[in-house]
Parts: structure tokens; sequence; C-alpha cells
């Protein structure tokens, strides 16, 4: 945590903090402990943060700029609050949780099974064995509210997005697209490759909590005959 990052301009108003280019639990752990910190220090003039796999998106407030610090870069602003987070003491992350999610792979709303099968060479049963044989880590959160970005997955289950992305992919879809996989917590269109369904609810506005998975946490497939 105490060599910087590198910090570079998005916009006129954000910046961006990234911790290298290759996706490694590493780097982004070391993303969201910068995350963490900043959200602790309740910096004025500080709108939002958006933490990714390996980035960190800050987003400045600009009427603040135009009073507090009128014709200063965001960039200059942002490696000062950097570089207090790392000199202050670190916040603890929140105890990680593994969450074991049932799958059912032979659900009717997994059309992608067989395919992948053909594509991959492997026996629908070996893909299955793949696929609930890791436990993966929740790099972040995106696309849809609680939609976990997992990863990393064997290689021999790499496979890219469809050409045609789905108009509409069920909520509870389980799919794997490069070496990621993910579960689908609303329907929504969607272009990655369907093996599974889960009845787990990912995401839901009613609870305190609305995600069920936060970055950082880890999650384990199991198989189930039916839900």
């Amino acid at each position: 945590m105490n060599e910087l990052p590198v910090i570079t301009p998005l916009s006129e108003y954000a910046v961006i903090v990234s911790t290298g280019n290759e996706l490694t639990p590493e780097n982004n752990e070391r993303i969201l402990a910068i995350f963490r910190q900043l959200q602790f220090m309740r910096l004025p003039g500080l709108r939002d943060l958006i933490p990714a796999f390996n980035t960190l998106t800050l987003v400045l407030d600009p009427d603040w700029l135009d009073r507090v610090a009128p014709g200063v870069d965001p960039v200059f602003i942002v490696r000062n609050w950097i570089i207090q987070a790392l000199r202050t003491e670190q916040q603890s992350p929140p105890n990680p949780v593994c969450i074991e999610i049932p799958v059912c792979y032979n659900h009717p709303d997994t059309p992608d099974l067989l395919r992948l099968s053909d594509r991959l060479r492997l026996p629908p049963e070996e893909i299955i064995r793949l696929h609930t044989a890791a436990t993966y880590r929740v790099y972040m959160l995106g696309f849809l509210p609680g939609f976990p970005y997992l990863g990393l997955l064997d290689k021999r289950l790499s496979a890219p997005r469809l050409e045609r992305p789905r108009v509409r992919v069920p909520a509870g879809s389980v799919a794997i697209a490069g070496r990621q996989t993910g579960v689908y917590p609303l329907a929504s269109p969607g272009g990655w490759n369907l093996i599974g369904k889960t009845s787990v609810r990912l995401y839901d506005p009613a609870r305190e909590q609305p995600t069920l998975l936060r970055p950082g946490d880890s999650v384990r497939f199991i198989a189930v005959p039916e839900l």
C-alpha cells in the first residue's frame, strides 16, 4: 500500500486510480483498500467512488472545485488524497464471506451448455465439474444491481461472449464469458453463455443490504438436480 497507484484524468471532474493492468486478487484488493479508506475519510468535494477490477474512479463535485480549488488539476487533488489515505491507519475490510449458490445445470433456461460442450470439446458433466470445483472471488459488482463479476474460471472453460446478445436473459441465470462467471440478478439483455440457473436472489431492494454479495467476497456453485 506504500507505492502510489497510477492516477490519470478521465474527464474534467473525474479521475481514475489504477493498480495495474493484470487482473489479480492482489491488484483488486489494493483497489478495495483504497476505496474503503477514501470512504472513511469523508472527503469534501468527493461526489462518488466507483471501484472496478483494478481501477477506482473518483468523481469530484464541480461546484466544490470551482469554489475551493479553481483552476487546480483534479489529478493533483486526488494524488494528495491518495497520499493521505496511504499514510493514515488503514480501515479493516469487512469480513469477507463465502456464499454457496445452488445451480441447476439442466434447467430449460440454460441453452448454451450443450453448445459450449461442442465448442470446448468437453462433456457437459466435465463443464459442470470444472465450474463447481473452484471458489470464485467477487472482483466487482456492475452492469446490473448486484451482478457479480467472478473469477477466474478454469482456462478450459474460457469462452467468448455471444456474437449477438439475447434480448432477455432470465433472472438467476448463471453464465460465463471469457474467464469470468456471473449470475444475472434481474431479467435483462445479455451476451454471456448461459449454463445454469439458481433461485438465489442476488439483489432485493427490500433487504437492508440489497446486494447479496460484496467485492472481496467469494462464491462456490453447488450443482443441484432441480430448483
